[in-house]
């Protein structure tokens, strides 16, 4: 996984952090060595629990895709579609 910044609003509090940077970790995961089907979908769910609009979705997905190149949007339709228990992009 390399080193760049997370797309992070300062208003949110430690366990929302974390929770966004888990999800994120999940995505570069997905993209470079594959992760657990059921997992990512969890981390997304929680993620959506801090990221509640569409809109700051799409935000955070942009600057994360600007930063690391991997798009949340993609990976959460390979997981989606996925019939397998792992699966890679």
């Amino acid at each position: 996984m390399a080193t760049y910044s997370y797309p992070i609003d300062e208003d949110w509090t430690h366990e929302e952090i974390t929770a966004v940077i888990h999800f994120l970790n999940l995505v570069e995961e997905a993209n470079e060595s594959g992760t657990d089907k059921e997992n990512f979908l969890n981390g997304y769910k929680n993620f959506k629990t801090v990221v509640k609009s569409i809109g700051e979705e799409k935000r955070i997905g942009r600057e994360f895709e600007a930063a690391s190149g991997y798009s949340i949007y993609r990976t959460l339709q390979q997981a989606k579609a996925a019939t397998a228990k792992r699966f890679k992009l």
